[in-house]
């Protein structure tokens, strides 16, 4: 029996082709809107985890103020011996690494561009797990002298040197000329749209010396050990960091330590929830589309009320009409959902393509999509199917 209705619910698709699809876009266009939300969605929280994984693993950002912006001004910076204090008295730690920054137009003969120059120690390129392609790293008399020397990172060798080697050229910065030594591995944009290779990396002491103009650094790079426990070295960086700055027991610290795993975890959670709500709304065709499947079916039982009159004058039962339209409902919200995969597939490669993110394919989402129109066929197809199967065969014989 269900073999000759699904084959009788294929011809009254057949035979009304144009008002089928019709009756099918908004379940298309719910699953696809469905598939395609939560399938970029979930391509942008990957994404994300990668870069925030190019900033270095088991990376601690400290900084002083307890906010962006404005509101940090006040807080004093941090000094040298606060690194080296970090470094001698806290256990479990990779690497510590000061830095100092400023934005300065970089100059190459005709070419020049508005960079970041980080003044730092080889201790930074361990923290952050940056490796050179090409050149050297800096040598201990070149740290301690401050002697201008850099090392650049992609962004800035395609600015100033096009398709030349930039390793033993010199280039201008500000009111000085540094020799150019190496060149940084690409890694790319951040986890905060910025462009990570956008970086002159200098010795810090030069850059004190002939930029800043002070002693203090903005940023310390503390990478934690595998085996150590973040946490609880965060606590023990924070205690000694509120004695070194004298800060009172009811006092709030005036720096923050920024967890890289943190900056993951709040990113990606805030991606999926906005991920959730984008594929809820869409799901919201999908009960429109059910509303039209529900006007169709409708449409078709007074249009074949006789035919339906004959069935039961002929010994046909109720709950086989009933049987009958369900299942056309279900093969229309069917047809419309393996439609509206196809479609999301499709789109879902070329969008993500388009936002340079991975695809990446789930087959829960789309067996659940896929069921889920199905299950709109079954409720807003019983409703028609259920009037068609209380028809009273005299009066649906008379219907013209």
């Amino acid at each position: 029996m269900l073999r000759n209705a699904l084959l009788v619910a294929l011809r009254e698709v057949r035979r009304n082709l144009l008002r089928s699809f019709l009756t099918i876009l908004g379940i298309v266009i719910g699953v696809w809107a469905v598939i395609t939300m939560v399938t970029l969605g979930r391509g942008a929280t990957r994404a994300v985890s990668a870069q925030i994984a190019t900033l270095g693993s088991n990376l601690l950002l400290m900084r002083p103020g307890q906010r962006f912006g404005p509101g940090s001004a006040n807080a004093p910076n941090f000094k040298l011996a606060d690194a080296a204090a970090i470094r001698d008295q806290i256990g479990g730690l990779s690497a510590v690494a000061p830095a100092a920054n400023r934005v300065v137009t970089a100059v190459y003969a005709a070419r020049n561009w508005s960079t970041v120059v980080t003044g730092t120690s080889n201790a930074y390129f361990d923290a952050t797990g940056w490796n050179l392609v090409r050149g050297r790293r800096f040598a201990e008399g070149e740290l301690r002298a401050g002697k201008a020397v850099c090392i650049i990172g992609e962004t800035v060798r395609s600015k100033l040197f096009g398709s030349e080697s930039p390793v033993g050229s010199r280039i201008r910065l500000k009111q000085f000329s540094c020799t150019v030594i190496g060149l940084l591995r690409a890694k790319g944009q951040g986890a905060m749209g910025m462009d990570q290779d956008d970086v002159v990396v200098m010795p810090l002491r030069a850059v004190q010396r002939r930029l800043t103009g002070s002693v203090d650094v903005n940023t310390l790079f503390v990478s934690v050990g595998a085996r150590a426990d973040i946490d609880r070295v965060k606590q023990q960086i924070a205690a000694l960091m509120r004695t070194r700055r004298h800060i009172a027991d009811k006092e709030e610290d005036d720096f923050r330590i920024l967890d890289t795993r943190q900056i993951a975890e709040t990113m990606t959670s805030t991606i999926r929830i906005m991920t959730l709500l984008l594929g809820a709304v869409a799901a919201v065709s999908l009960l429109v589309g059910g509303i039209g499947i529900m006007n169709i079916m409708l449409v078709s039982v007074t249009e074949r009320t006789r035919e339906i009159g004959i069935r039961l004058a002929v010994g046909a039962l109720g709950r086989e009409v009933l049987l009958q339209f369900v299942i056309e409902a279900v093969v229309l919200s069917a047809l419309g959902g393996a439609i509206g995969i196809v479609l999301a597939t499709l789109g879902s490669i070329a969008l993500a393509s388009a936002m340079h993110v991975p695809y990446v394919f789930d087959a829960r989402i789309c067996a659940l999509a896929f069921f889920f129109a199905a299950g709109i066929g079954v409720i807003f197809g019983y409703f028609p199917a259920r009037r068609a199967a209380r028809l009273d065969p005299i009066e649906a014989l008379r219907h013209e």
